[in-house]
């Protein structure tokens, strides 16, 4: 496993981050301890540093899990979680930014997750008026004073560049915010306008979310796969999956070398990118972390092939 720094902080993350949004039920599977553990041992084991998660995802569920499966282990894992929603079921959320909400919400994913502080506490997906919300990065700065939260960080809401996203971008060093959590991946290119050289820049850590555009970039998907009702690509609209289905067929076709496994050349077609520290990749069972532990960034394609 190769690790790069996390932009000006002293994290070195693992390429390969753990992503456990489908731990919370919404992705078509429920998942017990006793698989979660499974999985968290088995991305330390491959050398897997860095594991992201939400206080949504579940009423603060998955960093249950996740408490208990890192458990005497904490050190060896840098943790990262978010603010700023209160789970209310499938796919449904409750905004709090308030001062007051976001420090309760803080103090619920440290219980949950069993530890004393995270090391990433990033503002999750909200607009300009939340990001502004009075007194909110000021009561963040005093948990970071306490030791609670290491560094503070952004995760951008939207896949394609909009007004809201470049403000916070650019407000970064304003509020303290080290890191910066994008979506991008071989489907949705568009931070490579802006964002990833802003942040290169100016010296923000990036993470890539959604780095197999919700498992269409594994190429297993057919444009009539029956996702489950309880899969939240099972509400995504018809167009946008046949789409994706389609570019991701001819991105096989044209683009990954015979033999290569295309979630492998998916993860890094991302890492080719020196500002972009980690991927974090959504696992539902062992061998899906063994194959995605695989990547190094050592045996990079040649990318001038590549679109």
């Amino acid at each position: 496993m190769e690790y790069r720094k996390l932009g000006q902080t002293d994290l070195n993350t693992s390429i390969i981050g753990l992503g456990t949004f489908p731990f919370g039920g919404e992705w078509g599977k429920q998942f017990t301890q006793v698989e979660i553990d499974q999985i968290i041992s088995s991305a330390a084991d491959n050398g897997i540093n860095f594991i992201d998660t939400a206080e949504c995802y579940g009423e603060h569920q998955v960093e249950s899990l996740i408490g208990k499966a890192i458990g005497k282990n904490r050190d060896h894992w840098i943790v990262a979680t978010k603010f700023g929603h209160i789970y209310n079921g499938f796919m449904d959320r409750i905004p709090d930014w308030s001062p007051k909400g976001v420090t309760g919400q803080l103090e619920q994913s440290l219980k949950a997750l069993g530890t004393d502080y995270v090391d990433l506490y990033q503002f999750h997906s909200g607009d300009n008026k939340d990001f502004d919300e009075d007194g909110l990065w000021t009561a963040l700065e005093r948990h970071v004073q306490s030791g609670k939260i290491r560094y503070l960080g952004i995760s951008i809401q939207h896949g394609a560049v909009m007004n809201d996203d470049l403000y916070q971008l650019e407000s970064a060093a304003k509020v303290n915010a080290s890191i910066v959590q994008i979506v991008y991946n071989r489907l949705s290119r568009d931070a490579e306008r802006l964002f990833l050289p802003y942040c290169e820049k100016n010296g923000l850590g990036v993470i890539a979310r959604i780095p197999l555009a919700r498992g269409f970039l594994s190429g297993k998907y057919t444009i009539d796969h029956p996702f489950p009702v309880n899969d939240l690509r099972s509400n995504q609209d018809r167009r946008m999956t046949v789409g994706m289905v389609n570019a991701a067929q001819e991105i096989k076709e044209k683009e990954v070398p015979d033999g290569m496994d295309m979630t492998q050349y998916a993860l890094h077609w991302i890492l080719r990118q020196s500002a972009v520290s980690s991927c974090v990749v959504g696992c539902k069972d062992v061998g899906q972390v063994k194959r995605n532990s695989l990547v190094d960034s050592s045996c990079m394609l040649s990318w001038s092939d590549c679109t």
